[in-house]
């Protein structure tokens, strides 16, 4: 009886390593594919912004510098009621609005960046 209880011990082992080892395997490809999925989003985005903004430049210049302007203006409104110091009282909804889009700008960036996407 010594031999199958020998035999068994090392197929719980050998099962053991086998379910770790495709553990490991489907992290990684799930790492994998949520990395390529991100880098697109980001590739996506810059490309569609790069576009609007030629696409608008050819059709009036002065429109698409305003509204750029403005654009960064916004963003800039964001970063700034973001980071000051917090005031008493309810905080406006076009405030609370530009910091979630400077927020989310940031994050777009800084993944873009540390990913290499760009």
């Amino acid at each position: 009886m010594a031999v199958p209880v020998a035999r068994s011990r090392v197929l719980r082992v050998i099962r053991s390593v086998g379910s770790s080892l495709k553990e490991l395997l489907e992290e990684f490809i799930g790492e994998a594919v949520l990395t390529v999925v991100a880098c697109l989003a980001v590739l996506g985005l810059a490309l569609a912004l790069v576009l609007a903004f030629v696409w608008g430049w050819e059709r009036n210049p002065l429109v698409t510098g305003g509204v750029g302007g403005a654009l960064l203006a916004f963003l800039g409104y964001g970063g700034w009621e973001l980071l000051r110091p917090a005031r008493p009282g309810r905080r406006g909804r076009l405030a609370g609005a530009a910091a979630t889009t400077f927020a989310v700008a940031a994050l777009f960036v800084a993944h873009g960046w540390s990913c290499g996407c760009f």
